[in-house]
C-alpha cells in the first residue's frame, strides 16, 4: 500500500456511498440493467443481464459528492500530488481541482467497486481489488492509453499492426461491455455478426504520467484512409471509439465523420498483399500535411469516394491535378503501366476523363493507384521529375511505385 492514509479515507466513502445507494433502492429507486448480447458467428448468441451502476451512480453525483467522507476524502487528496496530476489526466484540465479528485478518483472507485460487486451488497475483497488498481495508477509513471472503434467493410486472417501501438484486431465479445454495459447500442448494425463486421482498430500509447491523451480521432481516420485506399473496400470506423486510461473508462468519443461514413461499394480482405501497402501509405499520410497540393489531393480522392456522377469525375479530375500536375494523363501512364499497349489505351480513358467524361470503374481505381503510388514514393517532386524523364526518353525510373496495386 503506497498511500496508507488514504485507504481509510477512501474505504469510508465507497462504504457509506453504499449504503445510501442501498437505502435508495429500498425505497423504491430502480436500478437498470442492460440486455448484453455476446454474439456468437458459429451457434446461438449468449445473453447477460448487466446492471448499470456506473448511470444509477453518475444521476446521484451531486447528492454523493455533498457527503461530509466525500469532503474529508477529497481534502486528503489534495495533499497527495500524484493524486492530482492523475485526476487532471482522466478529467481534463478544464474541471475545478476538487471536481477532477471527486470524479475521477472517489466517483471511479465507488463505480468499480460496484461494478465489481454487481450492486450494492459490500464485498470486501472487491474493494481491495478496486483500491489495489487505483493505487498502481495513482503513482505510476506511466499510462496506458487505448482506444478501440469497430471496424466495418474490411476482414483479415489475423491481427495486423499497421503502426507502432495501431492494430487491427478481431473483436472480442463482450469486450466493451465490462465498462459500457450499453455499448451493444452503439456498435454499427449486425456488428460481430458478419465476417466484415468483426474486426475493431486499436490505438494504444504508453503516455507518461502527466501527458495529455493523443488525438485518436484524427489517428483514426488516417488508418481507415490507408485502408480504403490500399483494399478499395467499402472501409468506415465508428460511430464512436471508446477510450480508457490505465483500464478505466475514459470517454466515448465520436469518430471524424469522413471516416465513420461508409462509402458505395464492396468489402474487402486485408491480405499478406495489401497489408504492407495499408503500412506504407499510412506512414506517407504523416508526410501529407507538409504537401499542400498532396492533402488536397487526398482530400478530394476520399469526398469522391460519397459522391456520384458527375461530381465523382470532377473530385477525381482535381485530385488528379494536384497530385501529379496539369500533365496528369501522361505521367499517370508512365507511372501506372509498364507495356507500351497498355499505356495507350490507360492514356485513352484518362483524356476521356480530363475531358469531362464520367469515370468509370477503371479510371476510379486508376485514380486510387496513383494516390498510393505518390504516397508510397515519398517525394512527389522528384517522383514527377523521374517520370517526365521516361516520357522523354532519357531514362527509366530506378523502380516501378505500386504498378501492382
Amino acid at each position: 500500500m503506497r498511500a496508507p492514509q488514504l485507504q481509510p479515507l477512501l474505504r469510508g466513502f465507497v462504504l457509506g456511498s453504499f449504503v445510501v445507494l442501498g437505502r435508495e433502492l429500498e425505497e423504491g429507486a430502480q436500478l437498470p440493467f442492460a440486455f448484453e448480447e455476446h454474439v456468437e458467428r458459429r451457434g446461438p448468441s449468449l445473453y447477460e443481464l448487466r446492471p448499470l451502476v456506473r448511470a444509477f451512480i453518475e444521476e446521484r453525483e451531486p447528492m454523493l459528492r455533498s457527503r461530509e467522507d466525500a469532503r474529508l476524502a477529497v481534502e486528503e487528496l489534495g495533499r497527495e500530488p500524484a493524486a492530482a496530476i492523475f485526476a487532471h489526466a482522466h478529467a481534463g484540465t478544464r474541471a475545478s481541482e476538487e471536481e477532477a479528485l471527486f470524479r475521477t478518483v472517489l466517483l471511479g472507485l465507488l463505480i468499480s467497486t460496484a461494478e465489481a460487486c454487481g450492486g450494492f451488497d459490500w464485498d470486501d475483497k472487491a474493494f481491495d481489488a478496486a483500491y489495489g488498481e487505483l493505487e498502481h495508477s495513482l503513482f505510476g509513471e506511466r499510462r496506458t492509453y487505448v482506444a478501440v472503434a469497430p471496424l466495418t467493410g474490411i476482414s483479415l486472417a489475423k491481427q495486423v499492426e499497421l503502426a507502432p501501438g495501431l492494430i487491427v484486431r478481431p473483436f472480442v465479445a463482450g469486450e466493451l461491455a465490462t465498462h459500457w454495459p450499453e455499448s451493444r447500442g452503439l456498435l454499427p448494425r449486425d456488428f460481430g455478426r458478419e465476417l466484415d463486421r468483426s474486426f475493431v482498430l486499436e490505438l494504444r500509447i504508453e503516455l507518461d504520467a502527466d501527458a495529455a491523451p493523443p488525438d485518436a480521432a484524427g489517428e483514426l481516420a488516417d488508418a481507415v484512409s490507408a485502408l480504403r485506399l490500399a483494399t478499395m473496400a467499402a472501409v468506415a470506423a465508428g460511430p464512436v471509439m471508446f477510450e480508457t486510461l490505465d483500464r478505466r473508462p475514459f470517454g466515448i468519443q465520436p469518430v471524424l465523420p469522413i471516416a465513420a461514413t461508409q462509402p458505395l461499394g464492396e468489402s474487402s480482405r486485408l491480405d499478406a498483399f495489401r497489408a504492407p501497402i495499408a503500412v506504407d501509405v499510412l506512414a506517407a499520410l504523416a508526410d501529407a500535411d507538409g504537401d499542400p497540393a498532396l492533402a488536397d489531393a487526398l482530400d478530394r480522392w476520399e469526398l469522391s469516394l460519397f459522391q456520384s456522377e458527375p461530381f465523382r469525375s470532377e473530385q477525381l479530375r482535381a485530385a488528379l491535378t494536384s497530385l501529379l500536375g496539369e500533365t496528369w494523363p501522361m505521367r499517370c501512364c508512365v507511372l501506372l503501366a509498364d507495356d507500351p499497349g497498355a499505356r495507350e489505351e490507360l492514356y485513352g480513358e484518362l483524356t476521356a476523363l480530363a475531358a469531362g467524361n464520367p469515370a468509370g470503374s477503371v479510371m476510379v481505381d486508376a485514380a486510387r493507384r496513383s494516390v498510393v503510388a505518390v504516397l508510397r514514393s515519398r517525394d512527389r517532386d522528384r517522383l514527377a521529375h523521374d517520370l517526365d524523364r521516361e516520357l522523354l526518353g532519357l531514362g527509366r525510373r530506378l523502380a516501378p511505385h505500386a504498378i501492382a496495386v
